[in-house]
Order: C-alpha cells, then sequence, then structure tokens
C-alpha cells in the first residue's frame, strides 16, 4: 500500500522560503516519478513541479526559477524548496506518484 506524508507547511512573509518534504512508503520510490501539485482555495488543482526516476524535472511557469524539486531515494523522500515565496503561492501542496497516489497535504500560506 503506497503511502505518502508531506510535511514542512506553513505561514511564512512574501519573500520567505519553506522546503516542504514527502515522505515515501510501499513502492520501489527510486521507479517513480514524483509529482508536487497545489490547490488554492477556490480554484483547480494545478501541477507544480516532477521529478522523473532519474532526476530530471519540470516545473510550472508560475515556480520557474523560484521552486526546486529534488529527491533522496535513500530516505524515500521527496522535497520542494520553496524560496522568494508570493502570496499567490498560498495552497495546499500535494506529493504525488506515477499510478495516482496523492498524500493529504500540507499547508502553505504567504503573508505579504
Amino acid at each position: 500500500q503506497v503511502q505518502l506524508v508531506e510535511s514542512g507547511g506553513g505561514l511564512v512573509q512574501a519573500g520567505g522560503s519553506l522546503r516542504l518534504s514527502c515522505a515515501a512508503s510501499g513502492s520501489i520510490f527510486s521507479s517513480n516519478a514524483m509529482y508536487w501539485y497545489r490547490q488554492a482555495p477556490g480554484k483547480e488543482r494545478e501541477w507544480v513541479a516532477t521529478i522523473s526516476s532519474s532526476g530530471y524535472t519540470g516545473y510550472a511557469d508560475s515556480v520557474k526559477g523560484r521552486f526546486t524539486i529534488s529527491r533522496d531515494n535513500a530516505k524515500n523522500t521527496l522535497y520542494l524548496q520553496m524560496n522568494s515565496l508570493k502570496p499567490e503561492d498560498t495552497a495546499m501542496y500535494y506529493c504525488a506518484q506515477q499510478g495516482n497516489y496523492w498524500g493529504q497535504g500540507t499547508q502553505v500560506t504567504v503573508s505579504s
């Protein structure tokens, strides 16, 4: 049974940084592409970033240059380093694994 548990969210001022983590279990983590998504109140869930099993990354235009996705296969953990945060980054952030597995989310709130 695949389990994904996010952590690291919180309240931060605009311009600040946060690092989200996603601990994975129940699958061969290193073999799977991993994703970060987010959903703001009243909006649809949107894709943020992807990292392939071989480490290739991709980002939404809205976060490119500010966010960095990475993975530690030895720790079965996915990360999202978020810098230069903006109020519009406020959302629930979810990690997801290839195969349509989702975590419960962690809230990020950026104050202006």
